[in-house]
């Protein structure tokens, strides 16, 4: 399978809604079912410099998958960043998580000399966990009831990876 990474444009607005909505990936996000396209669209037109968006896409131009850093504003968290990752439900389990994951870390790690890299993840999802490990996150608190998903509160885990220089 041949995909391409490379930084969001305003026209992958459709399709990362399409993504975002995609049973089997919408439930691991904190995403409404009523999510609107416009939303999004205004969400990439509202990006600054501390936001960086990469997209997976095939020759076509499809979106397969998402991953992107958010760089604290506070000056004295800006050694850190906030990590998201979508993937396709159909490109699971070959690669585009993992090729997603090391464009990030490049950027965090050679260019933003980022020391801390954080996220959430539902404790349940267990195939995310297992690839944010194998990039040497480590789980740092359960956040227990923090999120609503299919009519039950459930579980998060903190999970970062700190890398010092």
């Amino acid at each position: 399978m041949n995909f391409t990474i490379r930084p969001m444009e305003l026209g992958d607005a459709p399709g990362f809604n399409v993504l975002r909505r995609m049973p089997g990936v919408f439930e691991n996000t904190l995403g409404l079912p009523s999510e609107r396209v416009q939303r999004n669209v205004e969400g990439f037109q509202r990006l600054g410099p501390d936001d960086h968006i990469f997209v997976a896409v095939l020759e076509d131009g499809t979106v397969i998958g998402s991953a992107g850093l958010n760089v604290h504003p506070n000056p004295r968290m800006r050694h850190g960043a906030e990590l998201g990752i979508l993937v396709h439900t159909d490109y699971q389990n070959q690669g585009v998580g993992t090729a997603l994951m090391k464009t990030v870390l490049d950027l965090a790690d050679n260019w933003l000399m980022l020391v801390r890299v954080e996220l959430e993840v539902f404790a349940d999802n267990e195939r995310a966990i297992h690839l944010y490990e194998k990039f040497g996150f480590e789980k740092e608190g359960l956040l227990r009831m923090s999120v609503v998903r299919d009519g039950q509160y459930r579980d998060n885990y903190k999970m970062a990876r700190i890398r010092l220089p």
